[in-house]
């Protein structure tokens, strides 16, 4: 095991997920995880054996996440930027997760370089929510490449992921209401099957934000309204359902970022 010293530069923090002992290394300046990660995690269900992708992991803390709550036989984790594709494999070397997640540095519209059509059960993604023709960005800022579509586009992210999976594999997503439309049009017309939708509302007297997704690549049409997962109680502290899912009521790790 590497000394946390030769893991962590001196501008980055290392983070406690209060979660069976895992970590995360995080630069403060770039662009930390935040909630959405955390609900996403949750929201995907893994089993045993099972393989899955993840198109632009950021930090790497949904597979990290993923490792504390659940089993499975690996985990294929694409992320574009080499800058952050590298301070996430060393977090996954802090939490000695190198035989169960392997990051790749690479654009996910390369992803048939590394895997074959047909061969993963599972495919997740908290992509880029705003279009790249949409508000102003420099194109070489961190943050703007994680939450403009710059380097992929929607279409490129269903449509790899609906050629990577088996039949009957999974498909999760996050992302905001405003891009339903385009996202279920995308899933159908690559045969990935809408099964499970939730929306999430940052309190019970709001609209929903943010909505989580689950798609059936060749399943049959039949969609189930999950019911909406509160944020926020009215003073403004996390609902009792959010820090169930986070396990702990310590949740402050991921504070400082406001996509939902």
């Amino acid at each position: 095991m590497e000394k946390l010293s030769e893991l962590v530069f001196d501008y980055e923090r290392v983070d406690d997920l209060q979660l069976n002992g895992l970590k995360i290394i995080q630069n403060p300046k770039g662009f930390c995880f935040g909630i959405d990660a955390v609900l996403l995690s949750s929201f995907i269900k893994l089993k045993q054996k099972e393989t899955a992708v993840e198109f632009g992991t950021g930090t790497g803390i949904i597979p990290i996440l993923l490792s504390g709550k659940t089993a499975f036989q690996k985990i294929h984790a694409f992320e574009v930027q080499d800058e952050v594709a590298k301070m996430a494999s060393r977090s996954i070397t802090l939490n000695a997760l190198e035989n169960k997640i392997e990051i790749i540095n690479d654009n996910l519209i390369n992803a048939f370089n590394y895997l074959s059509p047909a061969t993963i059960d599972v495919v997740f993604t908290n992509p880029p929510y705003m279009s790249g023709n949409g508000g102003l960005k420099n194109e070489g800022d961190l943050k703007t490449i994680s939450r403009h579509e710059i380097l992929c586009s929607l279409e490129d992210i269903i449509k790899n992921a609906a050629k990577l999976l088996k039949f009957r594999g999974r498909f999760y997503m996050i992302h905001r209401p405003n891009r339903m439309v385009d996202i279920i049009a995308l899933c159908r017309q690559y045969k990935l099957e809408p099964k499970e939708i939730r929306m999430i509302q940052p309190f019970y007297d709001k609209k929903p934000n943010i909505f989580l997704l689950m798609c059936s690549k060749g399943g049959q049409s039949e969609l189930k309204f999950m019911a909406p997962l509160i944020v926020y109680n009215k003073d403004g502290s996390y609902s009792d359902e959010i820090y169930e899912i986070y396990q702990n009521e310590k949740i402050t790790v991921f504070s400082e970022d406001k996509r939902i």
